[in-house]
């Protein structure tokens, strides 16, 4: 099911509203240096593959304006929580979180509301998924996932220093720098790789915890960046690693 593009664009003026911490000083209305959508506009797309696809892309307006919203759209849920960063920790957010995903939301003493709604966003399955088809998949999906699929990933986190707006805000964080990079290499790798297991997208599968701990983390990085006055030039890149930016890991297990 696709979210109609007027409510998409609700969505993403709602962050304002909705987490004004993060969001209270971001100009949604403003079109970021990053997105290219005018026919002359330079891109990083070499010359041969800008003039055979660019103007076919460029000319559904629909599409060009979903891709918009999409470059200014964060993780409402997941943000909310990590915006919690000034109250609870780094480390203690981490570990309700581990928490609730492995042992139960009643498992974790006083849980903050954003908590309890995070969690309890991912354990309801949309209506119009096909729980069956999606196993199917996994299962077929499974001996490629294992063997292959974990380069991929590592490759595609160096091929992300390749692209100045998708890689700067983790090397302005430090997030593939610094000691804790593996650690994050580990935990994206880890999210596809169990995401095909028996049941691992359940609600206490190992999926389901890898998902949650990917999403906090993307969070965590819009967080520090977006929350420090001066840091981040939203005008030139957007929202700090936007849903637009991570489609294309969606469909790396596929390529």
């Amino acid at each position: 099911m696709t979210i109609s593009l007027e409510a998409l664009k609700a969505q993403v003026r709602a962050q304002k509203t909705e987490i004004p911490s993060l969001y209270g000083g971001v100009d949604f209305e403003q079109v970021p240096e990053r997105f290219a959508a005018g026919p002359d506009d330079k891109t990083m797309l070499a010359e041969p593959f800008a003039r055979k696809y660019r103007s076919r892309v460029l000319a559904n307006g629909e599409k060009v304006e979903r891709a918009l919203a999409y470059t200014m759209l964060g993780d409402t849920v997941s943000d909310a929580y990590a915006a919690l960063i000034p109250k609870y920790g780094f480390k203690r957010l981490i570990q309700m979180l581990e928490t609730a995903c492995e042992q139960g939301l009643e498992a974790v003493p006083d849980a903050p509301p954003e908590l309890v709604r995070f969690v309890s966003s991912m354990a309801k399955t949309p209506d119009w998924l096909d729980v069956r088809l999606s196993e199917e998949g996994a299962r077929a999906a499974r001996v490629t996932m294992a063997t292959l699929v974990p380069f991929v990933i590592r490759g595609a986190f160096i091929a992300t220093f390749m692209n100045k707006y998708s890689g700067l805000p983790m090397a302005m964080t430090g997030a593939l720098s610094q000691e804790t990079s593996v650690q994050r290499v580990k935990e994206t790798a880890s999210f596809f790789t169990t995401a095909s297991l028996p049941g691992a997208l359940r609600r206490h599968g190992s999926g389901f915890r890898a998902a949650a701990m990917v999403r906090l983390m993307h969070s965590m990085v819009r967080v520090n960046l977006l929350m420090r006055p001066n840091r981040w030039d939203v005008k030139t890149y957007g929202i700090p690693i936007p849903q637009v930016d991570q489609m294309p890991a969606g469909t790396m297990p596929s390529f």
